[in-house]
């Protein structure tokens, strides 16, 4: 695997909310791991609950024995949505803090995601780019009733508005999927200040180029910026060499 990741405040926001982590090397039992997380909350609440959600995902990762990827994944998330949770109960800076979470680790061919919120991974597979998965969010259900196109969700004045986060409730339900990956086959992890700002062909045009993937990173979130840049911008790109 080889990847590349960053977070940009954007054109609009004083304060980055966005978050991720990268490694193409073992984190604890996953050979591999990659994470984007998106912050909501006043103040330093969202930079806080995207931060301490990823963060303490590795670190409880490189501790625990369990090898199953999909119970791993389920546990150290129940583990880190009530960590984040009595936090945001118990201190006032940090009341209705909450973050987006979306993650892939990839073992012999195959990947496996866990998704919270509306931060989405897509596949990209013989050049025609899947969206993999399902936005938690209010446009994202008036979309799946066929009551919103998606053009129409990114302008939707309720965008942000999303229907499941770490950290909001005591407990979290995630969604897991499983994709097959074949050799060259790509993977984009994004928040929604990319996604909001680029359709799905445009990204799939830029990840199917031949650039670089540190250049492509890069292009993807000038790219927001030139549309607008109204929220702040994650990317991860993986490549499955």
């Amino acid at each position: 695997m080889k990847s590349c990741g960053n977070t940009d405040v954007g054109k609009k926001r004083n304060t980055n909310q966005d978050y991720m982590f990268c490694s193409d090397v073992p984190v604890g039992a996953f050979p591999n791991l990659y994470i984007v997380a998106d912050g909501m909350g006043g103040h330093k609440a969202g930079d806080h609950a995207s931060h301490f959600a990823v963060d303490r995902f590795v670190e409880l990762a490189e501790q625990t024995k369990q090898t199953n990827p999909v119970t791993l994944m389920r546990t150290l998330l129940g583990w880190v949505n009530e960590e984040v949770y009595q936090e945001a109960q118990s201190e006032e800076a940090f009341r209705g803090m909450g973050t987006t979470f979306v993650a892939i680790t990839v073992i012999n061919g195959k990947g496996y995601v866990v998704n919270v919120g509306d931060s989405r991974l897509y596949l990209l597979h013989n050049d025609t780019i899947r969206q993999v998965t399902i936005d938690h969010s209010l446009v994202g259900e008036l979309v799946r009733r066929g009551e919103l196109t998606p053009s129409e969700a990114r302008r939707h004045p309720r965008k942000n508005v999303i229907t499941r986060a770490i950290g909001v409730e005591a407990e979290v339900l995630p969604d897991f999927f499983e994709i097959e990956m074949q050799p060259e086959d790509k993977v984009l992890i994004c928040s929604d200040g990319l996604s909001n700002m680029i359709d799905d062909e445009e990204l799939k045009q830029i990840i199917s180029s031949d650039r670089d993937i540190d250049d492509m990173v890069r292009y993807l979130i000038d790219k927001a910026n030139y549309y607008g840049g109204y929220d702040n911008i994650a990317a991860v790109v993986i490549v499955n060499e």
